[in-house]
């Protein structure tokens, strides 16, 4: 199946890109999106206990299963004032 990664903020800047088209196998959940990204930009890595994970605009957890087509976003934390 494929889904499509969406990444934010810093994640977007350390792996220099905001879209990414990611096949994954049947069952897949959302860890698996983010470990295949991962696998791509290393970089992402630290982020994991802290990022937010939206699939199809709506906020989930990492177990959350995933079906073909599916948009999986992830943030990380946002600051500010």
């Amino acid at each position: 199946m494929f889904v499509t990664v969406l990444l934010f903020a810093r994640l977007r800047e350390l792996a220099g890109v905001s879209e990414l088209r990611r096949e994954l196998p049947d069952g897949a959940v959302a860890r698996t999106a983010w470990e295949s990204t991962v696998s791509d930009h290393a970089a992402l890595a630290e982020f994991e206990p802290v990022i937010s994970c939206p699939v199809n605009a709506e906020y989930a957890r990492l177990t959350t299963p995933l079906n073909h087509g599916d948009e999986v976003a992830f943030l990380p934390p946002v600051s500010g004032g």
